[in-house]
């Protein structure tokens, strides 16, 4: 039996629900290594939910700066060296952007999950050291590593494809922009082509309490909003469900390389073609005129809104299907953690890492 300790990023709650991919992800394979018979143990902020056994540290309250960033970190790498000393763990799995700033000192095999551009990390990081192994989460991520970064193997993300079913129906006459409210998503670009292409749309995320993102929603979203183009708060469970097998198209906008979209292959696991900017693994996952429909700019993405009505949605569920299978991602994440753990048992330190 393994015990595996997966460490969420602090300022998100980790669960299936979750609005962030990376925290789907971790409670993903906390459920599968219960599942399994083997031992789960979750380091997440307070609200968080999972099968395993969560040790819930508390959320920042107010707003997000510096001080309280610093705060939360401190406390995690205080928790994460406390556990360690009193159980007996045999991977360790960090999963946060800022995982250089808790990254523990031991000698127990430790997996860091690349879900952020690469410029999130710090370069030192990225680098081989014993006993630490960088997986990323889609193959163009990985190619777009280049050799300076040291990558132990690529486990790409997918779905829970039974949580999402196509609608029986026609599709309702919007489009859905769904994710975090933030710059680097550029909903802002969303909702202009929106306007120029008279297609209604629905906006459905959350704001962090961070002051940039804050200023983000007041001044750039905000006064693009109107009887059209509606902003409904944060969606998840079965009324997310509902919405992406409803709208006619899911609209994503990113700004910043994509190292995978959930987003993405969860609109298709509901039939629903997705049109999307051509950044980072996003033309891996939607197949240009099959699946939905790659654009270039704003102007684009607005002529898409009608084109992409002549897609088959049956296909989007098909190729979610054979692509985007969530058992796949899980059962790649233990088959590493019992490798990683078999490789360390009487060694001073871990393998090395090996190409992808």
């Amino acid at each position: 039996m393994l015990t595996v300790l997966n460490v969420a990023h602090p300022f998100a709650p980790v669960s299936r629900e979750a609005l962030g991919g990376p925290e789907q992800i971790l409670a993903a394979i906390d459920e599968a290594l219960v599942e399994a018979g083997h031992r789960s143990l979750v380091i997440a902020c307070r609200g968080s939910s999972v099968a395993g056994e969560l040790l819930a540290l508390e959320p920042v309250a107010g707003t997000l700066d510096d001080a309280s960033r610093r705060r939360s970190w401190e406390a995690y790498k205080a928790s994460i060296s406390e556990l360690l000393k009193q159980r007996s763990v045999d991977i360790v799995h960090l999963h946060g952007a800022d995982a250089a700033e808790y990254l523990p000192e031991t000698r127990t095999p430790t997996i860091l999950t690349l879900h952020f551009p690469l410029k999130s990390y710090p370069k030192a990081l990225l680098r081989s050291r014993p006993g630490l192994y960088l997986t990323c989460v889609s193959a163009p991520q990985r190619q777009n590593c280049g050799s300076d970064v040291s990558v132990h193997a690529t486990i790409e993300n997918g779905v829970d494809l039974d949580r999402f079913k196509s609608s029986s129906g026609s599709p309702a006459g919007f489009a859905l922009c769904l994710g975090r409210i933030c710059p680097e998503k550029g909903i802002d670009i969303a909702l202009r082509a929106a306007r120029r292409g008279r297609m209604t749309m629905l906006l459905a995320g959350s704001v962090l309490p961070d002051p940039e993102h804050e200023r983000y929603l007041a001044r750039e979203i905000a006064p693009l909003l109107d009887q059209r183009r509606r902003f409904i708060g944060s969606v998840t469970g079965a009324a997310k469900r509902k919405l992406m097998a409803r709208a006619r198209c899911v609209v994503i906008t990113s700004r910043v390389e994509e190292t995978s979209s959930l987003v993405a292959m969860e609109a298709l696991a509901s039939g629903t073609p997705v049109v999307a900017f051509a950044t980072g693994a996003l033309p891996s996952i939607v197949e240009h005129g099959k699946t939905g429909l790659i654009v270039q700019n704003e102007i684009e993405l607005a002529a898409a809104f009608s084109k992409v009505r002549g897609l088959d949605r049956a296909l989007c569920r098909q190729r979610a299907e054979h692509r985007f299978d969530l058992r796949r991602t899980t059962a790649e994440y233990l088959a590493l953690y019992g490798r990683l753990r078999k490789t360390a048992v009487g060694a001073d330190v871990g393998v090395q890492p090996t190409p992808s």
